[in-house]
């Protein structure tokens, strides 16, 4: 049992279980019927998005500072109710079932999941 980090939209892995979409919008141009189909998400999740100004943030980093903003800026919004219950919830669960969150970035590195993954371990999630 663990929880996967995962760019939405990529191929399943066999054991993934549930794919929850901790992004601030929809997939463009996807009907909502085939989000899951479609191998984006089976729940989306918004809550463990960043907001708009902190993914704001992060789209124009191009600096290591730059990035280090975005990084106290989302972890600050993370430690906030109800985002830190989220985690703590997700942490708890990747215990005892799989699934996985995800975003739509290409390069995790560059990615607010980077970042929920460090928060995942943190609460004590156990990772894929």
């Amino acid at each position: 049992m663990a929880v996967r980090i995962v760019r939405l939209g990529t191929e399943r892995a066999p054991d993934e279980g549930t794919r929850i979409g901790t992004v601030r919008r929809p997939p463009r141009g996807v009907p909502k019927a085939e989000f899951a189909t479609r191998n984006y998400y089976d729940v989306w999740y918004p809550e463990l998005a960043p907001s708009v100004e902190t993914m704001k943030l992060g789209q124009a980093a191009e600096t290591p500072a730059d990035w280090a903003a975005f990084i106290k800026a989302y972890r600050h919004e993370m430690a906030e109710a109800p985002a830190a219950r989220s985690i703590a919830l997700l942490a708890a669960l990747s215990q005892h079932a799989n699934f996985s969150v995800g975003c739509y970035c290409e390069i995790e590195a560059q990615c607010h999941r980077s970042v929920l993954r460090e928060l995942l371990a943190e609460q004590g999630a156990k990772l894929a």
